[in-house]
């Protein structure tokens, strides 16, 4: 029974531990970003002169659309007014038979399948397949998108460094309403953490689901299984494992459709939590890779793609705070000054990477956040049986987001 409760009790130890580390982590790295600040040991951006110089690869915009093609006009006129000339448009319209567009333009290829795909990957290999000329480079859109014109430009700039793949910088198309900049708070968070810091201390970064380029080899190099949800945590696994670097281009802007309201949240959150567990494994696959070749890279990387989703990482915080009670009253001190710890730089980190000063002023209502995603965690077994796609309705053009938030031209 005493060796028993001792192992008990070491698991308990390291489950601390690993929690801790999580919830400490955005610390460490705003400490890390200040010192290099400081020191002037930032990362320069790309400028002018860069994104003029080396061979212009060629791009496939591949814009995967599911049932309404209503937001793809504005995304695809974004892209026909890019700083860069060398690439073609596809449009993949999915299971959108009673909507009607048409292009004349050399630049733009709408296809449309003879049979419903309602799958995010199905639509992009549907794309690639359909290719009217060989591409370097594909990148990955969705309907509700927009890109800086100068998105293509920085990103050869990329390329021609000799990365393989991209991730571009994801920033909120809309900010009208709690629920949209409470989202926008939460991907302002995450590039800091899985894309800045990376970049800053020479690491691959984690991937969203859009916005990310790579070249078209690659891309074929990856077999999937699966197709509901989860786009993103099967290709980044892969991908870090086959190049050097997973690259961060903050300099190219991609604007993304933020949730607007909580039911909207709920579905998306169900979707994206149900893609954790499923992809789980793929975390422990990149960790093991990275201890066994040994590669620091592919260790950190496989760490943080095991983290669970913020919320459930704080429930475990006070969780533990709580049995600490009836073991340390120190280390519930310790849990609790962890957790406000990471409120505080999740706030700074908020004030530091936002563009609207209004983003930051809704984190105080992040416990209706929160409480969405609780409810989302309660719906996970919906997710496994339908794709849950969120509805997207916000019809803006670059101009209007250039206009409320102007960006200097690289």
């Amino acid at each position: 029974m005493n060796t028993l409760l001792q192992v008990l009790y070491v698991l308990f130890v390291i489950l601390q531990a690993v929690i801790a580390f999580y919830l400490l982590q955005p610390t460490l790295l705003l400490v890390v970003y200040a010192i290099k600040k400081v020191l002037g040991l930032s990362k320069p951006e790309v400028n002018a002169a860069a994104i003029q110089e080396g061979t212009p690869r060629s791009f496939a915009a591949i814009i995967t659309a599911h049932k309404s093609l209503s937001l793809v006009p504005p995304l695809v006129d974004s892209l026909l007014k890019q700083h860069y000339d060398n690439y073609v448009i596809y449009i993949v319209a999915d299971a959108c038979e009673d909507e009607p567009l048409t292009y004349d333009h050399p630049k733009v290829k709408l296809l449309r399948p003879t049979t419903r795909l309602n799958a995010k990957i199905r639509s992009i290999d549907f794309a690639i397949n359909n290719f009217i000329q060989p591409h370097d480079v594909l990148v990955i859109f969705d309907s509700d998108n927009l890109a800086h014109p100068d998105y293509l430009s920085v990103l050869n700039h990329y390329f021609n460094q000799g990365h393989r793949a991209v991730q571009t910088n994801l920033q909120p198309k809309n900010t009208d309403t709690l629920y949209a900049r409470l989202d926008a708070a939460g991907n302002l968070y995450n590039n800091f953490s899985d894309r800045l810091m990376r970049k800053e201390l020479g690491l691959s970064s984690n991937i969203w689901g859009l916005g990310i380029a790579m070249e078209t080899s690659l891309y074929r190099e990856i077999i999937y299984q699966h197709f509901l949800g989860g786009f993103d945590k099967k290709i980044q696994a892969d991908i870090v494992k086959k190049i050097p670097l997973l690259a961060y281009a903050p300099e190219a802007m991609v604007y993304d459709e933020k949730i607007d309201n909580g039911a909207a949240l709920e579905k998306q959150r169900t979707r994206w939590i149900n893609a954790y567990f499923k992809y789980f494994k793929y975390g422990w696959d990149v960790l093991a890779t990275g201890l066994g070749r040994p590669s620091f890279n592919l260790v950190y990387f496989g760490i943080n793609l095991l983290r669970p989703p913020l919320f459930i990482l704080l429930a475990a915080a006070f969780f533990l705070a709580a049995v600490n009670v009836f073991i340390s009253l120190a280390m519930t001190g310790f849990w609790l000054g962890v957790v406000l710890t990471f409120v505080v730089s999740f706030f700074l980190i908020v004030l530091l990477m936002q563009r609207e000063k209004k983003i930051f002023s809704s984190l105080f209502y992040l416990p209706f956040f929160v409480l969405r995603q609780v409810k989302a965690l309660l719906k996970i077994k919906a997710a496994s049986k339908s794709f849950l796609q969120t509805e997207n309705n916000k019809v803006l053009y670059i101009e209007d987001i250039l206009n409320k938030q102007p960006l200097p031209k690289i």
